[in-house]
């Protein structure tokens, strides 16, 4: 067994109705379930924010959702307040079949940086703990899910692809945010480091 599935954030402040809702974000969660059967090793990742999270917009005063701010690791967006930890929108989607993760990877729990990434907070140094637990597992190659394929996913899977892992998005269970023309920007960030968009 050398193959895992990585399901990323289904989650429901990014589901209809949430905080920070991806159009069709429930849409993917039969079509993930089914996909679990088909791997011996399930991740999922879950969005873990405290509240005032520097990510907010709600924590700089007189900037709004959406627009971005620049913090020592970079450019950031400014969400708002989601998938803060214990809440009913950080849980995942009701529907998701949760009993098949292996492993779920928290993320976004450090309230001075953000993290969409699967491995590395967005700082690109700071390791989540997910590789090291393929890596024990002779797991090297990737099929990854979820939301939002414009960041989160993205983020992973190139992330993946850079430390080695062969990385197959399922752009069908994914949905995007498509902030500004992110989804393409994405589309080909992923492609250009060898990520296969399927």
């Amino acid at each position: 067994m050398t193959q895992a599935l990585i399901v990323i954030d289904v989650q429901n402040d990014f589901c209809p109705g949430g905080a920070l809702a991806v159009a069709g974000g429930d849409e993917i969660v039969p079509g993930i379930n089914a996909l679990m059967a088909e791997f011996g090793a399930v991740v999922l990742t879950q969005d873990w924010h405290p509240a005032g999270h520097s990510s907010f917009a709600s924590a700089h005063e007189g900037l709004a959702p959406f627009g971005t701010i620049e913090m020592p690791y970079g450019t950031q967006v400014l969400w708002p307040d989601h998938c803060i930890q214990g809440s009913d929108g950080a849980a995942f989607h009701a529907d998701l079949n949760t009993d098949r993760a292996d492993m779920i990877v928290r993320k976004g729990y450090n309230p001075a940086i953000d993290s969409y990434s699967a491995f590395f907070e967005n700082d690109h140094e700071t390791p989540t703990g997910l590789h090291g637990y393929l890596q024990t597992r002779g797991i090297d190659q990737l099929t990854m899910v979820g939301l939002a394929t414009d960041f989160c996913v993205n983020f992973s899977a190139v992330d993946a692809a850079k430390l080695g892992y062969g990385v197959t998005v399922r752009s069908d269970l994914c949905r995007a945010i498509d902030l500004d023309g992110s989804l393409v920007a994405a589309l080909d960030g992923m492609v250009g480091t060898g990520v296969r968009v399927a």
